[in-house]
């Protein structure tokens, strides 16, 4: 009978720590609010001020890639990184490439279009 009981009681503990591992992930999980429509841990584009004003990126990434991830050639007005542990590489249409630091952003003129996206697990460019 005692065994009976220590199980019970084993389970009520382990039941106790799955609710507060519930409850303190749930807090966690609350991250940071979007940042003009790019939420973490996103690499966002918007095609002009207006979208970029308006947190409507047309395109969104995530993914840490060991090469380049196609990104539909267009002028990009403005860029989003809102990841806090990883930068992103930007593949110009010349084949040069541009780093965009943590948490930051870059703003290009129309003569510029991105043609690729790499985001590395590295911390500085």
């Amino acid at each position: 009978m005692k065994s009976v009981i220590r199980k019970a009681a084993g389970l009520g503990g382990v039941s106790v720590a799955v609710a507060a591992m519930s409850v303190t992930g749930a807090s966690t999980a609350q991250a940071e609010p979007p940042l003009y429509g790019c939420p973490y841990p996103y690499v966002c584009f918007y095609v002009d001020d207006q979208a970029w004003r308006a947190g409507t990126p047309i395109a969104k990434y995530r993914d840490v890639t060991s090469s380049y991830q196609t990104v539909r050639p267009r002028p990009h007005y403005r860029v989003v990184n809102t990841r806090n542990d990883d930068v992103a590489y930007l593949r110009l249409q010349d084949g040069k490439s541009i780093c965009l630091s943590v948490n930051t952003e870059t703003m290009f003129t129309n003569a510029y279009s991105v043609t690729g996206i790499r985001i590395s697990s590295s911390p500085t460019c």
